[in-house]
């Protein structure tokens, strides 16, 4: 079965991302065709990127990073639930994104994003990161905004129209996560 993680990119006090993943996590598992899980980056505290040699050229050295790369290894695509933090994406999700190399390699992603316009810079700033990884970024993106989604700024009501974009970017996510196991397969993660 394909496995599909949601990394939830927000480790600040009183962030609304629980909910955001929560939502898409419960969506998500709605499904037959993929197993979902969500990974909170709160629960994976990694130091400023640290490694010796960048990741696409050996092995970590750090115990910290190899834990981190056995988490997302076994995962064949994800879901990045991001805000956006001026203009980006926070710098916790870049962090956790730059550790590795080979573990985001030839997977699928998607995003959902949310902010103020929809976290909708957020996700592009990802787009272009997760092609560099040689990961398969899929078109269709969620995008929730903070002003108009959100009662009081602080109780996510999702809507129908994030439902159907949500499917939509789930069903993209599963089809080239399936689609890309035979490039997978060829290579053995460190």
């Amino acid at each position: 079965m394909t496995r599909i993680a949601i990394i939830l990119g927000s480790t600040r006090p009183n962030r609304n991302g629980p909910q955001v993943a929560q939502w898409v996590l419960d969506s998500a598992s709605r499904r037959g065709d993929a197993e979902f899980e969500l990974i909170d980056l709160r629960d994976h505290p990694l130091p400023h990127f640290d490694e010796p040699v960048p990741p696409m050229f050996g092995p970590s050295v750090h115990a910290h990073t190899r834990a981190w790369a056995e988490r997302i290894a076994p995962f064949d695509g994800f879901v990045f639930v991001t805000p956006e933090y001026n203009h980006s994406t926070p710098g916790v999700v870049k962090n956790a994104i730059d550790h590795l190399f080979a573990e985001w390699a030839d997977k699928a992603v998607g995003f959902v994003s949310y902010g103020v316009d929809g976290g909708v810079r957020a996700a592009e700033f990802l787009r272009l990161v997760c092609s560099a990884l040689r990961m398969a970024v899929v078109s269709h993106q969620v995008s929730i905004s903070v002003l108009t989604d959100f009662e009081n700024h602080t109780t996510f009501t999702p809507n129908d129209r994030h439902a159907a974009t949500l499917d939509r970017t789930l069903d993209q996510v599963v089809a080239w996560s399936t689609a890309l196991t035979p490039l997978r397969s060829a290579v053995t993660v460190a």
